[in-house]
C-alpha cells in the first residue's frame, strides 16, 4: 500500500511537529486527490489518518506512557495510482503559496509489514498499555522462535 508519510518525534498532544505534520499531509492528499479525478478521472475518497508509533524501550509505551519519547510516522494512504511524477507536481502546487513547516519532509512511499502481531484495543489511547505489555511478553514470546522486533509499533 502507498502512503503519504512524515516522520516525527514527541508527545502527539503538545509536539509542535504533529501539528505541522497534519498541516502539511492534507493539503497534499486533497491536491493528490482532485489531480486524480482532473487528470486520470479518477476520483477516490481521503482515507483516514493512519499512524505508527514506537520507543525505545518497553516502558514509554506500556508502563510510563512517557510519548514525549516517542517517536511515529503519520500516513495517509493513496490510491496504486497515484505515482511520484503526481505527486511532484501537487507537491509544487502546493508550496507555490504558502507551503505548511513540515512539507518538505513528506514522502510518497510504501508500508510492508512482514510478519507482525495485531490486536484492536478498545477504549483510551492512554489504557492501552497493559495490551502492549501483554502482547510482548506473554503473546509474542509462546508464539516466536526467539528472535523478535527491539521496537513496538501502534497503528
Amino acid at each position: 500500500m502507498n502512503y503519504l508519510m512524515i516522520d516525527g518525534h514527541g508527545d502527539p498532544n503538545s509536539s509542535p511537529a504533529f501539528a505541522e505534520t497534519l498541516e502539511a499531509l492534507y493539503p497534499v492528499a486533497y491536491k493528490l486527490k482532485f489531480a486524480s479525478k482532473l487528470e486520470l478521472d479518477r476520483d477516490y475518497v481521503v482515507p483516514p489518518l493512519e499512524g505508527q508509533w514506537w520507543a525505545r524501550g518497553m516502558d514509554s509505551s506500556t508502563v510510563s506512557r512517557d510519548k514525549s519519547r516517542w517517536d511515529w510516522t503519520m500516513m495517509l494512504m493513496v490510491p496504486d495510482w497515484i505515482e511520484q511524477d503526481m505527486f511532484g507536481a501537487v507537491f509544487g502546487k502546493v508550496g507555490a503559496k504558502n507551503p505548511p513547516a513540515r512539507l518538505g519532509d513528506i514522502r510518497l512511499g510504501s508500508l510492508a509489514e512482514g510478519l507482525c502481531v495485531q490486536t484492536l484495543h478498545v477504549g483510551s489511547f492512554d489504557d492501552e498499555g497493559p495490551v502492549l505489555e501483554r502482547m510482548h511478553h506473554e503473546y509474542i514470546p509462546a508464539r516466536s522462535s526467539g528472535s523478535r522486533a527491539s521496537t513496538t509499533r501502534s497503528i
